[in-house]
């Protein structure tokens, strides 16, 4: 029963993280349009021009802070995702203990094989310096 649970938690987060970069997508390109609209010159209105500027200044100040916060939206959402991904891609983190686990335990054959070696010449040298040293001593 765990599994469902699993596929149903993961198929939630998966489905959360849509919303996200739907919203966050969206949010962009609404207050894109916004800004653009307010590009156009109006006809004269009871308002004068300079409090119209002002107006439309901070119109585009407060979409622009908009896109900016919808923009580190996204960019916490990639954060997640790949924090998703690390911490429960189990088959590539598996493949990735196994694959070191062999080279390690080929390089411990490798070590192994090769003090095998150096202690037999040692030995072959250290009883040939031995014969050496005791057939000149009593000499």
């Amino acid at each position: 029963m765990s599994k469902p649970t699993i596929s149903a938690s993961k198929d939630a987060l998966l489905q959360s993280y849509q919303k996200r970069l739907s919203d966050d997508i969206k949010s962009m390109s609404n207050n894109f349009h916004e800004i653009i609209k307010l590009c156009k010159v109006d006809q004269e209105t009871q308002i004068t021009r300079a409090t119209q500027a002002e107006e439309d200044i901070f119109e585009m100040q407060v979409r622009a802070a908009n896109m900016v916060r919808a923009g580190e939206s996204l960019m916490k959402l990639i954060s997640d995702i790949k924090q998703y991904l690390i911490l429960n891609d189990f088959p590539a983190v598996n493949d990735a203990i196994a694959h070191n686990s062999k080279l390690f335990l080929n390089l411990q054959d490798n070590v192994d094989c090769k003090l095998t070696t150096l202690r037999d010449e040692l030995s072959v040298d250290l009883f040939e310096l031995e014969d050496e040293y005791y057939s000149s001593q009593y000499k």
